[in-house]
């Protein structure tokens, strides 16, 4: 065969794993003496002891009997190596948390990410696969040694060692053992870590249904987690910035509605100069403190003042805040008890001194009713 061509190879003894076991095939190159170079894609058993490497003839020509250079992708196994190793981890800290009914369905170890599936018939508690992240990473911090033994099926049975039901297995198999005390063990032949610390970190993005009563966790593993840290973080960062500039927004839109509401107040035939505005959105709890004690200050002393400014806060939470002057406390008026009135209509609470004080409640529909209530508290003074 002269390339370039898709071909299949089959050499008498191989280097590379073919896909079995939830564990993905290695890839590499294959080079003949002659000059022809093999790019190997998959590698696949379709029956017994038969090995046979999926490849791209990219160069030169490939004949029957010749001798050859076998290379995996060393970085390629070592990944996919930290992936199997973490996916016993994660089988073991699942069955921790939900109990040995939580068997394996499946698993995907691929580069830098895992698939895990296990019978389970509800979704468990988001804190329960917070602990299984918790307690794999502990493991990993540990560095904990992974060893492999062949012994007799009975004996690995007997050891606890944990296979998949329906899965044939010989007299002989592989056990591979994390921990001294054997932590995790499992009937296993891929490849794996000799100590779980060069795993690095595991990340669980999510756990979802994937039909009746079986459930699929899939996680990041190692550079592949610390990608995913790395976008967070980036993600994170960005947030940050936006509610910045939101947050800069708001508190411009505040000062912007200070003038009118000053000159509207100080144009009160009233006793009492009430300032009451619901500012809507308004950023952070300190504008909205900072601008209620500018309006009293712009207000003065002529009369007895009160401001009350009202709006959401940054969590969608209605919050309201009020200042009286000089004037306004010795008539009586204190900023604490109007602040108690309003957030009970806010379906919440709330308290201060007589010339400052805020609270909040739950429900933002009810702010105009709120103020309203407490300008007409204000008024009977």
């Amino acid at each position: 065969v002269t390339g370039p061509a898709n071909v299949e190879v089959i050499l008498d003894r191989t280097p590379f794993y073919a896909e079995a076991g939830g564990q993905l095939a290695d890839q590499g190159e294959i080079l003949s003496d002659d000059g022809a170079v093999l790019e190997v894609d998959d590698v696949q058993k379709p029956i017994k002891d038969l090995i046979v490497h999926q490849c791209r003839l990219t160069e030169g020509t490939l004949v029957v009997g010749a001798e050859v250079n076998a290379n995996i992708d060393l970085a390629r196994r070592g990944a996919i190596a930290r992936s199997h190793t973490a996916t016993h981890m994660v089988h073991k800290a699942l069955r921790e948390e939900l109990g040995p009914q939580a068997t394996q369905r499946g698993s995907e170890d691929a580069p830098n990410r895992l698939r895990f599936d296990f019978q389970w018939s509800k979704a468990p508690a988001k804190s329960v696969i917070s602990a299984v992240e918790e307690r794999v990473n502990d493991k990993l911090r540990d560095n904990l040694a992974v060893t492999t033994k062949e012994m007799k099926f009975d004996d690995a049975i007997a050891l606890g060692a944990m296979h998949l039901f329906g899965e044939k297995y010989g007299d002989i198999v592989r056990v591979v053992s994390i921990g001294e005390d054997g932590w995790s063990r499992e009937l296993c032949g891929g490849t794996h870590v000799d100590h779980v610390g060069k795993i690095g970190m595991v990340n669980i993005l999510s756990e979802a249904s994937i039909g009746s009563g079986v459930r699929r966790v899939d996680a990041v593993v190692g550079q592949g987690a610390y990608d995913f840290n790395a976008r967070e973080h980036a993600l994170l960062a960005k947030l940050k910035e936006s509610d910045r500039r939101l947050a800069s927004m708001y508190e411009s839109q505040l000062a912007a509605s200070v003038p009118a509401l000053v000159a509207d107040t100080k144009n009160s035939a009233a006793p009492v100069k009430v300032a009451v505005k619901n500012v809507g959105h308004f950023g952070a709890v300190d504008a909205l403190r900072k601008t209620v004690l500018d309006v009293r200050a712009q207000l003065g002393e002529d009369a007895p003042v009160v401001v009350a400014l009202a709006g959401v806060n940054e969590d969608d939470k209605p919050m309201v805040a009020v200042a009286t002057n000089e004037a306004a406390r010795k008539a009586g008026i204190k900023a604490g008890d109007l602040v108690r009135g309003a957030a009970k209509v806010l379906g919440g609470g709330g308290g201060g001194k007589p010339d400052f004080a805020q609270g909040g409640g739950v429900d933002a529909s009810k702010i105009d009713e709120a103020l309203e209530a407490l300008k007409h508290e204000a008024q009977k003074a």
